[in-house]
């Protein structure tokens, strides 16, 4: 028997998937569960195990194809027959024309049976039989009567994410040219059409009616360069995609202000040298700065709420669960995993935590369900010497807060007799980027003056 390999699902508003790597080759045996291809969607990259043990015999989309959900992408022990070969044919050969014979079929079926009565409801008076066929028929009616096309059906097609931008933006998605699957309109297709400033024109042509002079004028992209002799032009990869769509929303989303305090890690340091040893005989994970950082920030987000918020039109959600985002480099790209519940964990408990999403972030391990869900962010550019920087915030949340590099530096301290003195400390920069739509300058120093003391006091149990 024959196994039919599908585009999985991963997470509720994933319509589509990007097949980046085929980690088998047609001819070769694969077991139940063992690794069969990678992905990368909106939300996490995955290796999608085989559904069982078989012969891949057949592989319908190549790398770097966007396949929707549900579709069969490969087929495994498969008898290649010649009632087979046609289908596949037609799957390899011609995948648009397919894909959209599928979706234009229904108002297809539907359009001969009430197609007599159109023809016959204008010339007689009674209005009554119009709302009758409309619920029929009105998918595939445009405003003026006529049948919209299905390359029309399959752009307005998209992802709930992609309609959503569209709606907050006043556009009609049937009128953009989608670069995914079958004409499908993708998140970079609505974020590059906005940012081209062409959004704008549908109220710009009621301004023209009535004051065409006080019609401000659009923005005009700038031409792309082109490579010069000797220059390496590389495409990017679907990760890079989705991270530059992400960032670019995200600065268009809020109004992003930053603040930086130096922090004296002492304590911290000596805390940690102190119990580094022990904990990792008794946890069997290494003991890092960050789970006092995340303890430290558990505790400010309980203390200043808004800083665990988000904003929804004109209303602001107060999260009641503190979930953690933390940001994990690798090789390929940026992705971050997120700690749910953080601030019901101890130290140990937040450092088995953050290792373990870690390192399964860097194997592509991770579920959609763990790089969802955050409420607050924390990079640490630090373990790469930068003293530190101004990160841009996550969406939906409304601050993100930098980690610089902790090393001893010099500074000026004083008795308790009011002498001065140098001496030498750890210290580290804290930057803290906030969304000033809702957090006001004065909230983002007290809550970043509490980590401080917090992280100053060193007083944790570890």
């Amino acid at each position: 028997m024959s196994t039919e390999v599908v585009m999985p699902q991963m997470g509720e508003s994933i319509a589509e998937g990007t097949i980046t790597k085929w980690l088998k080759k047609v001819g070769e045996r694969v077991e139940r569960d063992e690794p069969l291809f990678e992905i990368s969607t909106d939300k996490v990259d995955a290796e999608i195990p085989s559904p069982a043990a078989g012969t891949l015999t057949e592989v319908r989309f190549q790398e770097g194809d966007t396949v929707e959900v549900n579709t069969v992408v490969a087929v495994l022990d498969g008898d290649r027959s010649s009632a087979s070969e046609v289908p596949a044919a037609k799957v390899v050969e011609e995948p648009a024309k397919s894909e959209a014979a599928a979706q234009a079929q229904p108002p297809q079926e539907k359009s001969p049976a009430p197609t007599p009565p159109p023809p016959a409801a204008p010339p007689p008076p009674p209005v009554e039989t119009k709302p009758a066929p409309a619920p029929t028929v009105q998918t595939a009616l445009q405003k003026d009567g006529t049948i919209a096309s299905a390359d029309e059906l399959r752009r307005t097609k998209s992802s709930p994410l992609v309609r959503k931008i569209a709606q907050e933006h006043g556009v009609d998605i049937s009128k953009l040219e989608g670069t995914g699957l079958s004409g499908r309109v993708t998140k970079n297709d609505i974020l590059s059409f906005i940012e081209s400033g062409t959004a704008a024109a549908p109220p710009q042509r009621k301004v023209e009616s009535v004051t065409p002079a006080s019609a401000p004028a659009q923005p005009v992209a700038p031409p792309p360069p082109r490579p010069q002799a000797g220059d390496r032009v590389e495409q990017m990869t679907v990760m890079r995609k989705k991270i530059a769509e992400h960032m670019v929303l995200s600065r268009r989303t809020s109004a992003h202000v930053s603040t930086v305090y130096e922090i004296d890690m002492t304590r911290i340091a000596r805390l940690r040298d102190e119990h580094r040893d022990a904990f990792y005989e008794r946890t069997g994970t290494k003991l890092t700065y960050m789970p006092f950082i995340f303890e430290a920030v558990n505790k400010g987000l309980r203390k200043f709420p808004i800083f665990n918020a988000q904003v929804s039109g004109e209303q602001i959600i107060y999260k009641q669960d503190i979930n953690l985002g933390m940001a994990v480099a690798l090789d390929w790209g940026l992705i971050v995993p997120v700690i749910k519940r953080a601030d019901d964990l101890s130290i140990s408990g937040l450092a088995r935590a953050a290792n373990d999403l870690a390192d399964r972030a860097r194997t592509k391990q991770l579920k959609p369900d763990e790089v969802t869900g955050g409420t607050f962010t924390i990079t640490n550019p630090g373990v790469f010497g930068g003293l530190f920087g101004t990160p841009i915030i996550n969406q939906p949340q409304l601050a993100i807060l930098g980690v610089g590099k902790i090393e001893k530096r010099a500074k000026v301290m004083t008795t308790e007799d009011g002498d001065d003195f140098i001496g030498i400390r750890w210290m580290c920069y804290f930057a803290l980027s906030f969304d000033h739509r809702v957090i006001d300058g004065s909230d983002a120093e007290r809550f970043l003056a509490f980590i401080k003391e917090q992280l100053e006091a060193g007083d944790f149990s570890v």
